[in-house]
């Protein structure tokens, strides 16, 4: 009879310990979570910082945030303006002919299926050193990590700017196109440098 009032006494002592370390655990969290809703970047570094909401994106990443539902969450992973000139040979200040503009619309609209993944994903609490993979609305897959420089890599292109919020959008402004081999193939410019072959 004493031993079970022992052993219950032992289990109400370490249900009581558990709670505890749970509490202090979930209290200490509350201080150290960053707080998202600010727009503020938790983390320092060069390509991190506030960003207004007026943060210009280029005429190409504007075009891709706009092909996007406005009730979604979504992370796109949006080229550079010099990215776009030079990966894709899309000039932001160029004037298109209707056909050429049908052209750059559909190689925009396929550059947001390889980048934009159906979720936010806020660099800032991106763990680093870890591998995460997720698949973009095309089904391509998007290899993310953040070095130990704490610079984003996505499928081996470096993020120039990050966690730039529009909307609802998560933007991540990168250093280069995210393309599967065969798109890639088919955007390769031509001899003379200033059109693109497209096999879309």
């Amino acid at each position: 009879m004493k031993i079970g009032k022992v052993f219950n006494q032992l289990i109400l002592i370490m249900l009581m310990l558990v709670s505890l370390c749970c509490m202090i655990v979930v209290i200490m969290s509350m201080f150290t979570l960053p707080d998202l809703s600010t727009g503020k970047i938790v983390e320092s570094s060069k390509m991190e910082g506030r960003y207004s909401k007026g943060e210009k994106l280029g005429k190409f990443g504007e075009m891709m945030i706009e092909m996007l539902p406005n009730d979604l969450a979504f992370t796109v992973f949006v080229p550079s303006e010099k990215a776009f000139e030079r990966d894709l040979r899309l000039r932001a200040n160029q004037s298109f002919s209707r056909e050429e503009w049908d052209n750059v619309y559909a190689t925009v609209s396929h550059v947001l299926g390889f980048s934009a993944i159906p979720r936010k994903i806020y660099a800032g609490l991106l763990p680093r050193g870890k591998d995460l993979s997720y698949d973009s609305v095309s089904g391509f897959t998007l290899y993310i990590s953040k070095g130990f420089d704490g610079v984003l890599v996505v499928n081996r292109v470096r993020a120039e700017r990050i966690d730039i919020k529009k909307g609802k959008v998560v933007v991540h402004i990168m250093d280069g196109v995210i393309m599967d081999a065969e798109f890639e193939q088919s955007v390769l410019p031509n001899d003379d440098g200033d059109q693109m072959t497209m096999d879309i």
